[in-house]
């Protein structure tokens, strides 16, 4: 559990804009619109490139005319006289440009071009180029919309036979980035003549020199969030060095946000400031501990042993995740009525009424303070098995998350309950306390659930350290819980 790689999406295609990007005529269609505009009567200023660059020959016309009280058809004409002569005049190829289509080439990555030109503008560029270079071409004439909406990058990964969201496209302006987005590829924006922001999903360089193949598939690599809920068993103190220990196990997991249960009332506090993180801390047992800032705090404060707490987080790029931590109540303990009691399953229902409150009373604080976009973590010790896990119980409490929308990624990413059953109560506990020497069930209590709201489940597994000894033989442990711990690998996108 120390190696933090998963699996790597492959590159599937690369997507290339052509104006300003493939070759220098972004400055040359800005000359074009700017002696069609001063001829007008309408001279550009800095102000007028998002009508400008990127834009199709008929909209820049259309908003030229509307401008000027021209004809849009007669501005049109001209505006593809006027670039078309400076494309003839010479095409310069952008610096790194044909190099990087030779490396993709060699390695077989499939290319296309996307460009809002029309098919005659960019026939004479691909034949400057050299065709062959692309396995696809899509222009301005071969889709009933054209740039910022998705449809040429839509077309050309239909023609390609590829997911948009295991290609990145490359543009130099706003129209393209927003074009690509909208489709769902990772985007590569080198500006030519006005700056791009960056933002999730979407990397900004200042020329194709820079830019690799391998540097491209990086980009279709998912960024990741790993999630652990962890009980510490009285805040550890049941271990000797405990707190060291915790520590160690953070950093072996490569734990990003942790959903801490049984803190202690100072050890969300204590192993945030140890590990130069951000925390919170709600009541005397519940706490969140994160690498990314914490932007808000989530519930009542002032909660109770058992209960939840939340927090949003805001990652890198400036997306914001929920994080809730929760503690439900032990007693009566479903497990221990239905293997030692015998009771049915309409007894042991029943008798999570406790619990099941408990767990409406979250989800009711995570709906208040949640929105349409916004992921959504719920953390923590439910001290009640899973209906996913037991086929003859619909344990109430796992059913009113997944009811309210949360889906255990535990289960997404091993379904099989039989082959993985995940159990996280309890590496320390073999036989049952009560002294009889029945084995003590063993059940999987601890969980990590998730909205789904770009969020995509990479792994989830359970985690012990060491191998611990039973209790009462509990303090040279390793592993400083009674709880295995849940993580989870999420992709964000």
């Amino acid at each position: 559990m120390t190696d933090r790689t998963t699996p790597r999406l492959p590159l599937q295609a690369v997507l290339f804009d052509m104006d300003g990007t493939l070759v220098d005529t972004e400055r040359l269609w800005w000359e074009a619109v700017e002696q069609v505009a001063a001829g007008l009567g309408r001279p550009l200023t800095e102000a007028d490139q998002p009508d400008v660059l990127g834009r199709p020959v008929e909209y820049t016309a259309a908003w030229l005319g509307d401008g000027t009280g021209a004809a849009a058809v007669d501005v049109g004409a001209e505006l593809h006289r006027q670039f078309a002569d400076r494309v003839r005049a010479g095409i310069v190829p952008r610096p790194g440009a044909l190099r990087l289509l030779e490396e993709l080439a060699r390695e077989g990555v499939p290319t296309a071009l996307v460009t809002a030109s029309p098919r005659a503008v960019a026939d004479t560029v691909l034949a400057a180029l050299g065709a062959g270079h692309f396995a696809v071409s899509v222009t301005a004439d071969d889709t009933g919309r054209t740039k910022p909406a998705p449809d040429p990058y839509l077309a050309a990964c239909r023609a390609l036979g590829v997911d948009p969201g295991a290609c990145v496209a490359v543009e130099d302006t706003e129209t393209g980035v927003a074009s690509a987005e909208a489709a769902g590829c990772a985007v590569l924006a080198v500006p030519s003549l006005a700056p791009i922001a960056s933002a999730p999903g979407r990397t900004v360089l200042t020329s194709l020199e820079e830019v690799t193949p391998d540097r491209l598939r990086a980009l279709v690599t998912p960024r990741e969030l790993r999630v652990m809920s962890w009980n510490l068993w009285y805040g550890g103190t049941k271990v000797d060095d405990f707190r060291a220990k915790q520590l160690k196990v953070i950093a072996e997991t490569g734990a990003d946000v942790v959903g801490l249960q049984e803190t202690y009332g100072t050890s969300a506090r204590e192993l945030a400031d140890a590990l130069g993180w951000h925390h919170h801390q709600a009541g005397e047992n519940l706490g969140i501990i994160s690498r990314y800032p914490i932007t808000a705090r989530l519930g009542d404060p002032d909660v109770g042993f058992y209960g939840g707490t939340g927090v949003r987080i805001r990652l890198d790029g400036g997306r914001e995740v929920a994080v809730w931590s929760a503690h439900l109540d032990y007693t009566p303990y479903g497990p221990y009525e239905a293997r030692f009691d015998g009771l049915p399953e309409a007894e042991l229902i029943a008798h999570e009424d406790v619990r099941l409150a408990q767990m409406r009373d979250i989800l009711r604080r995570i709906a208040d303070s949640a929105d349409e976009a916004t992921p959504v973590l719920l953390t923590g010790d439910f001290n009640t098995p899973s209906h996913l896990d037991w086929p003859d119980v619909g344990w109430p409490v796992t059913k009113a998350a997944q009811e309210a929308g949360l889906r255990d990624s535990y289960r997404e990413a091993r379904p099989d309950p039989v082959r993985d059953p995940g159990h996280t109560w309890s590496p320390v506990h073999d036989e049952h306390e009560d002294g009889s020497g029945r084995p003590e069930p063993q059940d999987r209590i601890d969980f990590v659930l998730h909205n789904g709201r770009g969020l995509r489940v990479l792994d989830s597994r359970t985690f012990v350290s060491g191998s611990p000894r039973a209790w009462p033989e509990v303090a040279a442990n390793d592993w400083p819980s009674d709880h295995a711990a849940v993580i989870t690998t999420f992709a964000l996108g």
